[in-house]
């Protein structure tokens, strides 16, 4: 059984849904690997890096379509609506196509792929559980985003993160309020305070407090009533309009 990984197609996406060093895991269990040409470049991976770990390198995006079994991608068709459409001919009944769908906000873009009788295994819905944590896109892209966030901020605010004394003076250092403490917003808190700024934040389940203030943040708490907040899995719910009144 062969996977193939095609090159990404999304404007500005940068991403490749396979690194190099997964690749001996796939071929100890049995499965060929092929690498579209140039489908790492953008992440800073190299074809020979590719060939190096044992895949074999396509010159084209159709060849890949062509030879594999399963297609390992980041933004799969529903996720892609730019350019995706393009991939819809080269499936084929039975191949399996694995990545980011969307397929709650674009679900005609999954039934195309049915309509070529092809699989779709979409990321964003595999349950946020322990035992399927390795697989859990949306934590790991939160975290990023979160990372991410402050350092566009520190680039925008004018004025430094950290405090500096000099001889010229003091600098206070700044002040950054976060809201929201899941995936997203405790990346957020870490990086914030790596930078050197007073970092406050809020979220609407006062379980999170200790987490927030283990990261060095200082959790800012509402007289609200918050039981139902979270669910069992302990993420964020959403609240009935009343709360959010009484929250603004």
């Amino acid at each position: 059984m062969t996977i193939g990984v095609p090159r990404e197609t999304y404007p500005g996406e940068r991403r490749v849904a396979l690194i190099p060093d997964g690749i001996p895991a796939l071929t100890k269990k049995g499965f060929d690997v092929i690498i579209e040409a140039g489908a790492g470049m953008n992440a800073g991976l190299t074809d020979a890096a590719y060939e190096a770990k044992g895949a074999k390198i396509a010159p084209g995006r159709e060849e890949v379509f062509k030879a594999a079994d399963i297609l390992f991608m980041v933004r799969t068709l529903g996720a892609n609506l730019k350019t995706g459409g393009e991939d819809y001919p080269l499936l084929r009944e039975g191949q399996m196509v694995i990545g980011m769908a969307d397929p709650l906000s674009e679900p005609g873009e999954v039934a195309k792929v049915a309509d070529r009788k092809a699989l779709a295994f979409s990321l964003e819905l595999i349950p946020r559980i322990t035992r399927a944590q390795s697989m859990d896109v949306l934590s790991s892209m939160a975290s990023i985003a979160g990372y991410r966030a402050v350092l566009e901020a520190a680039m925008l605010l004018p004025k430094l993160f950290p405090m500096m004394m000099t001889a010229a003076g003091t600098i206070t250092p700044a002040k950054v309020f976060i809201l929201g403490a899941g995936d997203a917003g405790l990346q957020a808190i870490a990086t914030a305070k790596r930078l050197g700024a007073v970092v406050h934040a809020y979220d609407v389940r006062p379980a999170v407090k200790e987490q927030v203030e283990s990261l060095g943040g200082k959790f800012v708490e509402l007289e609200l009533e918050t039981t139902e907040a979270q669910d069992a899995g302990g993420y964020a719910k959403e609240l009935g309009e009343e709360f959010y009144r009484k929250q603004r």
